[in-house]
């Protein structure tokens, strides 16, 4: 995304700054004023000619402004004028006009997704300065040409200036004024912080699989506390928070370090780094997570809580492992608004939602919660264990690493290096006076004999395991030698679950290919009979042109009755005991997308590659 530039910052700084004082750009056609910048007044009848206002507008807008001048780019101020289309009445805010200044103008319009910009590159084709006086940012260094946003798209002197400078053809989009504001200010800002960081850490060396040996050189380590390094994490962390993600990963390469941020189950590749400055934002990440900084040879753990841009607290885990090419460092972003939710909020219909609270009200027994990595079980451990930690039952916890701090529960974390597992975390737990256990995962016989011990002794135990669909968690139990009698005496039910790419609602359109019929073809053993209202993505900037906006969850609950039980044997039959769950309420995971389907929440492709295919 960001290759190494060809001209240092410096110098593109004093060829801009030069191109700045002998721009000297003739009026736009049109009738702008001075230079062909826009002019309020312009504008305004500009508006008028094009039936977007009527001149009751006009004059109320220029009785309202005459009184006084602003320095708020000409759009901004009419935007915030309160003007309104005159054939609909929608309001002309800043982007509408933005738009509209695009068609005008005879240039594209570009709504500004700062993961699509190429920011190691905006300070190589302009300063910060000449950026803002002649009111545009560059957005993409591409092989071909530079594409540049304006918010001034009548005043391009300055354009054949930056094309002698790049050495290739400047594309011109026009963009939201505000966008161009916030941007230039942020992506400047962050480009002159690595910068400061690679030039106080450019002699340092940073161990990797193929370390070069060169001569001369000082072995002077950047500081994590270097204010460049300081600076350029705080900006990652905001930045991950304003793009909701869900992971930060920042991975060495050989030439540069690569930051990506995992958005909706997707990551996105954000940034391009000098080896010296990730391996000095690593450090600092350690440093602030209480890590072993020195410590490069083995994995290591540490959490880090913060607040994000709304003031709200915020947790993330961090993890290293050391590579080919230095330490990699995953941070998961733990949100407590999406971390603990209501049941609809989750995705639960309301035919589960009804099954899954009358099971985590009992008494005693093993709830299981089953799916991949990834599959939203801790939220729905967490959600659930949140809303059943009253002041009268005693909630306790063993995690490996315990995934958010909740302050209603009793957590304990696994600690290997001690030789504290799940199973000696369970046993120990069982003399704390618990009524609700969780246990992490259960990844061992050991383990699932003192889960069963818990459920046996009259505890509520949840924990989780690595299975496709529901039924396959009595199975998976079998294979780590737990004999079935036990299964069918403290197993009370298994949640399966995935999640799902749910459709952006700002660009969705209705999709006609998919009917009743094309979802019956796929259920197979199912039949829906109910409305079908399918939509598709189409994408825009509140999505990224995915088409696809935030995860919902899929859910099939089996519920271990006594006509279930029946089908618990030390070789079970599976595929009968599906059918049993079936004719008890279960709905398989395909089935469950189905729906989603039909109700316009996602799409018939999203639920073909999550979901596995029913099997009886």
């Amino acid at each position: 995304m960001n290759a190494k530039p060809k001209t240092s910052a410096s110098a593109s700084a004093s060829i801009a700054s030069s191109s700045a004082s002998s721009c000297n750009t003739p009026a736009a056609a049109g009738g702008s004023s001075g230079e062909g910048r826009l002019e309020w007044r312009t504008l305004l009848h500009w508006l008028q000619e094009d039936g977007l206002i009527d001149e009751a507008q006009v004059l109320r807008t220029e009785g309202r402004f005459a009184a006084g001048d602003s320095s708020l780019h000409p759009l901004v101020r009419l935007g915030h004028g309160g003007l309104t289309r005159s054939n609909t009445g929608k309001p002309l805010d800043v982007d509408a006009l933005s738009e509209w200044l695009a068609e005008r103008a005879k240039l594209p319009y570009l709504r500004i997704d700062p993961l699509k910009v190429d920011v190691g590159r905006v300070s190589d084709v302009m300063s910060v300065g000449y950026a803002e006086a002649k009111r545009c940012l560059p957005l993409l260094v591409g092989v071909t040409e530079v594409t540049i946003a304006t918010s001034e798209p009548f005043d391009t002197g300055w354009v054949a200036q930056i094309e002698a400078h790049v050495r290739k053809p400047i594309k011109l989009v026009v963009a939201n004024p505000l966008e161009i504001a916030r941007y230039t200010t942020e992506f400047f800002t962050l480009a002159r912080s690595v910068r400061a960081a690679a030039k106080a850490g450019e002699s340092s060396q940073v161990a990797s699989f193929e370390q070069l040996v060169e001569l001369g050189r000082s072995n002077k380590q950047l500081d994590a506390n270097d204010q460049g390094v300081v600076q350029v994490v705080d900006w990652l962390w905001q930045y991950a928070f304003d793009q909701r993600a869900s992971d930060i990963h920042l991975e060495p390469r050989r030439e540069m370090g690569v930051i990506r941020f995992r958005i909706d189950g997707v990551l996105h590749t954000v940034y391009q780094l000098p080896p010296t400055v990730m391996s000095a934002m690593t450090s600092r990440i350690k440093l602030l997570g209480r890590m072993d900084v020195v410590e490069r040879r083995r994995p290591l753990d540490g959490r880090i809580k913060t607040r994000n841009p709304a003031g709200d607290e915020v947790e993330m885990r961090l993890s290293t492992l050391p590579t080919a090419f230095g330490e990699k460092m995953v941070m998961r972003i733990f949100d407590p608004d999406t971390a603990v939710k209501d049941l609809s909020m989750l995705g639960f219909s309301s035919h589960d939602s009804e099954r899954w609270e009358k099971l985590v009200t009992q008494a005693h027994g093993i709830i299981l919660v089953t799916g991949p990595t990834g599959s939203g079980k801790t939220t729905t451990l967490y959600s659930t264990l949140k809303r059943l930690a009253t002041d009268e039952v005693n909630v306790c916890t063993i995690e490996d690493p315990i995934e958010m701090i909740e302050p209603a529960f009793n957590q304990t974390q696994v600690q290997t290096a001690l030789d504290f597992g799940f199973a000696e975390g369970l046993r120990a737990l069982m003399r704390q006076d618990p009524d609700i256990i969780m246990v992490g995962e259960i990844r061992d016989l050991a383990t699932a004999e003192m889960a069963i011990q818990a459920a046996l002794t009259g505890h509520l135990v949840f924990s989780t395991l690595h299975t496709n669909d529901a039924a396959a968690a009595i199975t998976r139990l079998t294979d780590l030698g737990v004999p079935s009698y036990l299964i069918s005496a403290t197993v009370i039910g298994v949640l399966a679950q995935r999640l799902v790419r749910t459709l952006c609602n700002h660009c969705k359109v209705p999709d006609p290919s998919v009917t009743r019929d094309t979802l019956n073809d796929m259920l197979k053993h199912w039949r829906m009979n109910g409305g079908v209202k399918p939509y598709k993505p189409v994408g825009c900037l509140e999505c990224r042109n995915t088409g696809y906006r935030g995860r919902a969850g899929l859910y099939e609950l089996l519920t271990v009755g006594e006509t279930v039980k029946s089908h618990l044997h030390p070789t079970p039959d599976i595929s009968a005991l599906r059918r049993q769950a079936m004719q008890e309420g279960l709905r398989p995971l395909r089935l469950a997308g189905a729906m989603k389907v039909a109700e316009g929440v996602t799409t018939l492709e999203e639920i073909l590659r999550s979901t596995p295919q029913w099997q009886t």
